[in-house]
């Protein structure tokens, strides 16, 4: 049971990691603020050091890891794509990230909860997460 919720719980993670890694590159060439910029592009770089722990862990149970769903990932991208059309604001851009940010601590805290039997360090990867998101979100407060 551990083993199996510790795999669980680090597909998730890494579903997340690329969702929001993508999500963070569309609207990235977008921001107009630099600090709002680098802001995106360091979380960015966090969320890339996380998916390769997690790489590592996965590894070690012989798993390739997790793609995002299509759909949420597409639904994402039309989103994201048509509100920077008709607003290529870095208000709109707040926006968007801090929706997803939203979503992701939702859906890792409901997968913390689901999956107990987890490792601790697949635990510990979860929770960094999590708080990568929202300071992610606090940070950018201003733009909004």
């Amino acid at each position: 049971m551990i083993e199996s919720d510790t795999i669980k719980l680090l597909r998730e993670c890494d579903a997340g990691i690329k969702m929001g890694v993508s999500s963070i590159d569309d609207v990235l060439k977008y921001v107009h603020d630099e600090t709002f910029r680098r802001s995106l592009a360091d979380c960015r770089d966090k969320h890339d050091e996380l998916k390769g722990e997690i790489q590592i862990l996965l590894a070690q149970y012989h798993d390739e890891g997790k793609e995002p769903n299509p759909m949420a990932k597409s639904m994402s991208w039309v989103k994201t794509n048509v509100k920077l059309v008709i607003d290529e604001s870095d208000e709109a851009i707040a926006d968007l990230i801090t929706d997803g940010c939203n979503m992701g601590v939702k859906s890792l805290n409901k997968y913390l909860n689901q999956y107990q039997a987890a490792d601790v360090k697949s635990k510990d990867i979860t929770k960094r997460l999590i708080n990568l998101e929202e300071k992610l979100a606090v940070d950018i407060r201003c733009y909004l």
